[in-house]
């Protein structure tokens, strides 16, 4: 991996772990800071969400600070120039899932397009 690509998976890396920070979470202006104004979202549960259904459930206090998400096996790879795609685990009080994210080089910085979750035992 080149040096810029290991900084464009890194910088992606950085902005889905913020996207998990309970402050961050509870905070549409950060919140929105690292989403793209076209982000889409497939939920663990199925549920399709937006921005703006994303922002009403993330202000709700979603992530306790008390309890965050234990993530593990995050990996990421350039899918094209501006395009990171990242796939993680992650454990939210015991509801697990395979996380799959795809991150976009934007004129304000990197922001996440598209983000789907996957139940797993």
């Amino acid at each position: 991996m080149t040096d810029e690509s290991e900084g464009a998976v890194r910088a992606a890396i950085d902005g889905e772990m913020r996207l998990l920070d309970p402050e961050v979470r509870a905070s549409p202006s950060r919140v929105l800071e690292l989403l793209d104004p076209e982000f889409t979202e497939i939920g663990a549960s199925g549920r399709r969400w937006d921005v703006e259904s994303i922002l009403t459930v993330t202000s709700g206090g979603s992530v306790p600070p008390e309890s965050p998400v234990n993530v593990s096996e995050m990996s990421g790879v350039v899918l094209a120039p501006g395009v990171v795609h990242l796939t993680y685990f992650a454990d939210d009080q015991g509801r697990r899932a395979w996380r799959s994210s795809v991150w976009r080089l934007t004129g304000t910085g990197w922001r996440m397009y598209f983000h789907q979750g996957t139940l797993t035992a």
